[in-house]
């Protein structure tokens, strides 16, 4: 086997150690702020060096195959891709840490009701489903899972764009609990954000398999990379 080949299954392993690192980081998060597990938070925050050490280590293997082996086609993008995919999932990862940062000031589980009215266990269900449908995708070079992430993620914005108003009212009927409700506010906000992060990675999946330069699942360029 040519060496580019061992190089490039080695950073197809590297990223896919990424992906199931930080799908972890994401369910402890949120699962940890619905049943206000306090070992499950730490857990997310002591394993935060370790996603940032990965991303690194990913970055540096991306750049020793351009610089070593100079690839072509697409082999040259899936390299890309894996580069830019490596960014976006260490931002999931962030957001992991960001949510169980504002369960530990929440200091207690969020109100049952709060969250039934912002449809929180709605946009969780999403979430997880996006995370391992782009897993699938990127295993399997699979476009037509890949492509799937863009419907799931406009009920992530639905969802975000009217929780504003669900979050107004709750603080208006419940004025006591007007910092908990901000911290909900917060969190749904770095949810959305996770599904952005998995969009930009279904975009980079096409990009890498059929060379099409894809934005908010519109093909606006088809490159000649063959």
């Amino acid at each position: 086997m040519p060496q580019i080949e061992v190089e490039l299954q080695r950073l197809k392993q590297l990223m896919l150690e990424m992906i199931g690192m930080v799908n972890t980081q994401m369910r402890v998060s949120i699962n940890s702020l619905i049943e206000f597990d306090s070992d499950g938070i730490k857990n997310v925050l002591f394993h935060e060096k370790q996603v940032n050490a990965l991303e690194i280590k990913i970055d540096k293997t991306c750049e020793n195959i351009f610089a070593l082996f100079h690839p072509v086609a697409i082999d040259l993008r899936f390299v890309f891709s894996t580069l830019r995919m490596n960014g976006n999932y260490e931002r999931i990862g962030d957001n992991a840490v960001g949510i169980s940062k504002y369960t530990l000031l929440n200091k207690k589980s969020f109100d049952p009701q709060l969250l039934k009215e912002c449809r929180f266990h709605e946009m969780v269900e999403c979430t997880y489903d996006m995370l391992d449908l782009i897993t699938e995708a990127y295993q399997e070079q699979d476009i037509a899972k890949a492509s799937q992430i863009f419907r799931r993620d406009m009920l992530l914005n639905e969802i975000n764009a009217e929780v504003t108003y669900k979050i107004a009212g709750y603080i208006a009927e419940n004025p006591g609990s007007i910092m908990e409700a901000l911290h909900l506010l917060t969190i749904i906000r770095k949810i959305e954000r996770v599904g952005d992060h998995i969009t930009n990675v279904a975009e980079e999946i096409l990009f890498y398999v059929e060379a099409k330069i894809v934005k908010h699942g519109k093909n606006i360029a088809e490159p000649d990379l063959n």
